[in-house]
């Protein structure tokens, strides 16, 4: 694919100084959801207080990001996405995978959160990170120098301590499984740095294909793990299976598309997202873009929920599967929507 510069540059960003006066906040008007189980609020900051206390003691995080873990609302977040968690373990394990994977993409990605983020050789701290849930193996003496490597960076061993956790109840195909979802969430890390190190703005589709790997894909695959029950390796690999997965993961991740849309474009306003994309390719306003960007997220929740329905019917079990898909969708949408602390809504309405 050619990485090289379009004659057009991405729009500006919207009228930021009036969406700060108005904080519009709540859902999306015209956007497909559907209500989430309310999160309780005792379990939620169970969860938090869990996740803290976990990051301090593997030294995660300064603790001048305190402030930042209490925003971000991690309890809140899981306990919605999961209605049908077995028990407080493995929804702390969803959180720990949750916090792992901001980790990283905060330290290492993002540039513009002044953390140490780059996109210019981005490759090589990811391909490490991979490591860090895909162990090394080698000669003794370099799988000691691995590990030691692994262990003096706090974001691998977010990862390595978060497997580490999932682990000891998850199968090892639930496992593998999510291991190779990471592996596809880097890939989309490396090509979205790609496309901004080179000021290429990738057509509608090419940024919709990125944004397929870089999502939430890996937090939606645990679902049945986190329920107390696997999905076997035969059935989840099953095409139409692996539609359904790709749908809820791609329609969820344009919901952070939009609902993030103000704040990303506040701290760069060059920042990728499917609102500037469409707005850059049809040379439309930001406005008539961000709707459109509704309207695509509209038809891949309508896709999910009729392959879903017609799916559910052939068996219990992947019935099952499907709903917790539907949960985790559900639950996402209702954090975005209710992160006051995170997101706002432009001045579209």
């Amino acid at each position: 694919m050619s990485t090289t510069t379009t004659a057009y540059q991405l729009p500006g960003p919207p009228n930021l100084a009036q969406s700060l006066r108005t904080r519009r906040t709540g859902a999306i008007p015209g956007l497909l959801y559907r209500p989430a189980v309310p999160a309780d609020p005792e379990k939620a900051a169970e969860i938090d207080h869990r996740l803290e206390s976990w990051a301090r003691d593997l030294d995660l995080f300064p603790a001048s990001w305190s402030g930042d873990f209490s925003g971000f609302q991690f309890g809140r977040a899981v306990v919605l996405q999961h209605p049908g968690a077995l028990d407080l373990d493995r929804l702390t394990a969803a959180g720990k995978f949750l916090l792992a994977e901001n980790i990283v993409d905060s330290c290492y990605c993002e540039e513009d959160e002044g953390r140490g983020g780059s996109r210019r050789g981005l490759g090589g701290p990811l391909i490490i990170a991979q490591s860090a849930l895909d162990p090394f193996h080698g000669v003794p003496e370099v799988e000691a120098e691995w590990r030691e490597g692994i262990q003096a960076d706090g974001p691998l061993r977010s990862y390595y301590f978060a497997l580490e956790d999932y682990a000891t109840f998850a199968t090892p195909s639930q496992t593998s499984r999510f291991v190779y979802d990471i592996a596809r969430l880097h890939l989309g890390y490396l090509g979205e740095a790609a496309w901004m190190e080179t000021k290429y703005v990738p057509r509608v589709w090419e940024y919709l294909v990125m944004r397929q790997f870089n999502n939430f894909r890996p937090c939606l695959t645990l679902v049945d793990a986190v329920d107390g029950y696997e999905l076997p390796e035969q059935v989840y690999a099953r095409p139409e299976i692996q539609r359904i997965t790709a749908l809820a993961s791609n329609a969820t991740t344009l919901v952070n598309d939009l609902y993030s849309f103000t704040k990303e474009l506040a701290s760069d306003p060059t920042h990728l997202n499917l609102p500037q994309v469409i707005a850059a390719n049809e040379r439309i306003g930001l406005k008539a873009a961000y709707l459109k960007s509704v309207e695509i997220h509209n038809r891949i929740m309508e896709a999910f929920e009729e392959e879903a329905a017609l799916l559910s019917a052939t068996s219990p079990l992947v019935e099952r599967y499907a709903q917790g898909l539907a949960a985790w969708v559900s639950g996402n949408h209702e954090w975005h929507s209710t992160n006051t602390h995170r997101y706002h809504l432009p001045d579209y309405w």
